[in-house]
């Protein structure tokens, strides 16, 4: 079964070089495991500098760090500001009267009867301190709040105005009214829309009643208009009363007072605020649009009071108090003394410029010719020399006499009988005719 050759089952034997790759095998996987342990690292440390040069900062401020300078003073903060608590607000009430206030009223003093709803109550409330130093003047508030001429059944003013004239008999009455009257009329069980037609014919006659109540008795009437309101419709209503007003007080021989402009602004429109009396801006109304401030109340009575003026005359006076009542007799004197004869004061310095040089009683003889004082002044410019002593008279210089041209007697007789002499005719005076 042998041949020449003698073969050999090679794969019974053991491999001579399978310790060898073993130990090249082990090599092979700790180079690799060194080489991707080393990759690792890199990697690791590579993202701890990046995060670490991200998060650093600058060199100008490394340097800065290490080596600190001129350190700046940071900005100081503003100073807290203290803010005081608002005092709560008062209510409208008026100061308190002080004793040269408390005026005492003379026995005859007129009195001025305010009337009319709740405005009418403000208006006299502002025309009792307006008067409060007169003596000669009384303010008698007899208005009723809730009032109106629309509804009578509540109060019927055209029925109640002539018990209360004969009660406080006014020198002038003064009526403020139409805040209440924004509701229909109802005429003979039938109701009538506010403003309509029918309303406005019956509105009308109850106002001219009590506007003719007044004229039938001779007592003025003050009629004063409503204000604006802050409602927008009510302040319209307002305007349309105040046109009824102002025709019927008109026929009736009364003075209307129209106080619309003092409470609304530039473009007529409502305002709380506004010039008081002395032109000083000031709060005119309440918050709820209706009512008025005490500078409010004080301005209606300005609004009133140039009226009364000319009715009242020398009673609104606050020196009225010092003079006697009127049908005062005279200072009784001793007996054998004649009656006092009061003389007019005049003055003793201000003779120069009328050339006066007389008292007051003696006989002034016209002196012809010359210039007075006042024609130097005027036409010439040449004033008149200050008298000796005054301030202005820096000289001592004298005032000298006006030269005038001699006494004519004649001519000052013809200058008389020519004054008196008719138009068309002749005088005859002094034993002769004068032309």
């Amino acid at each position: 079964m042998t041949t020449g050759h003698r073969r050999t089952a090679t794969f019974l034997l053991p491999h001579r070089g399978g310790k060898a790759e073993r130990s090249g095998a082990a090599r092979f996987l700790r180079d690799c495991f060194k080489i991707l342990f080393l990759a690792a690292t890199i990697a690791y440390v590579g993202g701890a500098r990046s995060t670490h040069a991200e998060n650093a900062p600058p060199a100008f401020e490394q340097w800065h760090q290490t080596y600190p300078g001129r350190q700046e003073r940071p900005p100081a903060s503003p100073p807290m500001r203290m803010v005081k608590p608002r005092p709560a607000r008062q209510a409208d009430t008026p100061p308190p009267a002080s004793a040269a206030d408390n005026v005492e009223k003379r026995p005859d003093a007129r009195t001025i009867m305010v009337v009319g709803d709740f405005l009418a109550s403000e208006l006299a409330a502002g025309l009792t301190d307006a008067y409060a130093k007169s003596p000669g003047v009384v303010v008698a508030d007899k208005a009723n709040g809730s009032s109106g001429f629309v509804r009578n059944d509540f109060y019927d003013w055209d029925a109640s105005i002539g018990s209360l004239l004969d009660a406080v008999k006014p020198s002038v009455v003064v009526m403020m009214i139409g805040s209440n009257d924004r509701q229909s009329i109802t005429m003979d069980g039938k109701s009538e829309a506010v403003r309509s037609d029918e309303w406005v014919k019956e509105y009308s006659q109850r106002v001219k009643a009590f506007a003719a109540a007044l004229e039938a008795r001779r007592i003025p009437l003050i009629w004063v208009g409503v204000p604006a309101f802050r409602s927008a419709s009510m302040s319209s209503d307002m305007l349309a009363f105040n046109g009824i007003y102002q025709n019927i007080v008109g026929e009736e021989k009364g003075i209307f007072v129209d106080i619309w402009d003092g409470f609304v602004d530039n473009n007529g429109a409502f305002t709380l605020t506004g010039p008081d009396v002395n032109g000083q801006p000031t709060r005119l109304r309440l918050d709820d649009g209706i009512n008025f401030s005490r500078a409010g109340k004080a301005k209606i009575a300005f609004y009133v009071e140039k009226g009364l003026n000319r009715l009242l005359g020398d009673a609104v006076s606050p020196d009225i108090g010092s003079l006697p009542p009127a049908g005062a007799s005279e200072p009784e004197t001793a007996p054998g003394e004649g009656p006092v004869k009061r003389t007019r004061p005049i003055s003793l310095k201000d003779q120069g410029m009328d050339d006066g040089g007389a008292l007051d009683g003696a006989t002034v003889t016209p002196v012809l010719g010359g210039e007075t004082a006042m024609e130097r002044l005027t036409v010439e410019g040449i004033a008149s020399v200050p008298p000796l002593g005054r301030a202005d008279n820096f000289g001592g210089l004298v005032q000298q006499p006006v030269p005038s041209a001699p006494r004519d007697d004649d001519a000052i007789t013809r200058i008389i009988l020519q004054s008196q002499q008719p138009q068309g005719g002749e005088v005859s005076g002094a034993g002769q005719s004068i032309p």
